[in-house]
């Protein structure tokens, strides 16, 4: 996998944190960086495209009737 270099600013606090958890876990801190980047992105474009289709839904009037949110309702919260 091609690489490239990025230079941030973090708080202290959280340099310290990255530097105790490389220690513990024997990763770098770019490896471990890098992984924290890469699942924070993949929750993102998740979440927007979640919101994409739902809007798409609701744009074609596509909701959940009043009888199948009372069945969920009633399915999860008793």
């Amino acid at each position: 996998m091609e690489t490239t270099t990025l230079t941030m600013r973090v708080p202290v606090k959280l340099k310290e944190q990255l530097e105790k958890l490389a220690d513990a876990t024997h990763r770098s801190k770019s490896y471990l960086a890098g992984e924290a980047i890469r699942q924070y992105l993949d929750i993102e474009a998740w979440q927007i495209a979640e919101i994409q289709l739902a809007i798409k839904e609701a744009d074609a009037n596509d909701f959940a009737t009043i009888e199948e949110v009372d069945a969920t309702v009633k399915k999860y919260a008793g």
